[in-house]
């Protein structure tokens, strides 16, 4: 226990800007692991279903994370740091474990089934203008001319992507064909962006041990009530295979503990700017692993939009020098 409690001092005091540059790195691997996790399940079918399937995988993750959770944050759960917490910080971590632990990941891993993963990295990117717009408004955050020109440069990219480079089942909107699987990226991404501004005036307050683990458990609970709603008790059959445990205790580990670990500590002290940045950055990351792990070659309209998301990246980084 005391290897935990030093490794969680020496955690720390590491810097926002190593915490958000790891996060992004992570999070950047996390939708092309998931997919590859996938396709390996369908090789060691169980009874003709696919025991890694995308609510399974979301749904052990998360329980093994939790556990993992506990073991480095059971300090923040004591009594007398619960009791300070009001009645609004509960209410405020119920929405936010909701959204961002349930919702949004539901979204994200229903598009792995619908669209291709460098398409759900670019249009996801229409979070970071929405982080700047929320930050502005509800944190009176200060963004300059470079990050916003930055940020609105990244949102014609994400356009031309879900325009032209849908893919999968299609449905008319405007007079343009845009993908199902495209639609729930953007979504999840709006959700995300709530999340992100909701989850950094929580952490003003309260320990990041316990808003973790809370938005954690709830999120569980919501996911499985909302797939057993939507699939059918029978969606989890292969919930208990050995197979699926050994590999979500490493994806949880690494991509959902130390992932939101990494994100959620650099977000505590993360100026809007910095923030926006991170995320930024994030596609670049995402469609370089999409490459190496899954062998996706990208379109000639997600090079374009692509491009533009990378002067986005550039103009934003222009406004980040100062800091």
């Amino acid at each position: 226990m005391k290897t935990i409690d030093n490794v969680q001092k020496n955690l720390s005091r590491v810097s926002t800007k190593i915490y958000l540059i790891i996060a992004v790195l992570i999070f950047g691997a996390s939708n092309s692991v998931t997919t590859k996790l996938i396709d390996i399940g369908k090789s060691h079918l169980i009874d003709g279903q696919n025991p890694i399937s995308p609510c399974n995988v979301l749904f052990v993750g998360n329980l093994c994370a939790l556990g993992l959770m506990f073991l480095i944050f059971r300090q923040d759960w004591k009594f007398t740091t619960l009791k300070v917490l009001t009645c609004q910080d509960w209410i405020s971590l119920t929405v936010t474990g909701i959204l961002s632990g349930a919702i949004a990941p539901w979204l994200i891993f229903t598009a792995l089934e619908k669209t291709n993963v460098t398409n759900i990295v670019l249009i996801g990117r229409i979070e970071p203008i929405l982080n700047l717009i929320l930050g502005v408004w509800l944190l009176s955050s200060r963004v300059n001319f470079w990050t916003m020109t930055g940020s609105i440069v990244s949102f014609f990219g994400v356009v031309i992507t879900a325009l032209f480079a849908s893919s999968g089942q299609m449905i008319s909107m405007g007079g343009f064909q845009i993908g199902i699987g495209e639609i729930f990226v953007a979504i999840a991404a709006i959700i995300s962006s709530i999340s992100t501004i909701m989850g950094k005036l929580q952490l003003r307050s309260i320990p990041l041990g316990i808003f973790m683990i809370y938005r954690n458990i709830l999120g569980t609970v919501i996911f499985f009530l909302l797939a057993n709603f939507l699939y059918g008790l029978d969606h989890f059959n292969h919930v208990l295979s050995p197979f699926l445990w050994q590999w979500m205790l490493i994806y949880a580990g690494i991509i959902v503990v130390f992932g939101q670990f990494c994100w959620l500590a650099g977000l505590k002290n993360a100026t809007s700017t910095q923030i926006n940045l991170a995320s930024l950055f994030n596609p670049m990351v995402a469609i370089f692993m999409a490459y190496l792990i899954l062998g996706e070659i990208p379109t000639m309209a997600q090079y374009l939009g692509g491009s533009l998301l990378l002067i986005g990246i550039i103009l934003s980084f222009l406004g980040n020098l100062p800091q």
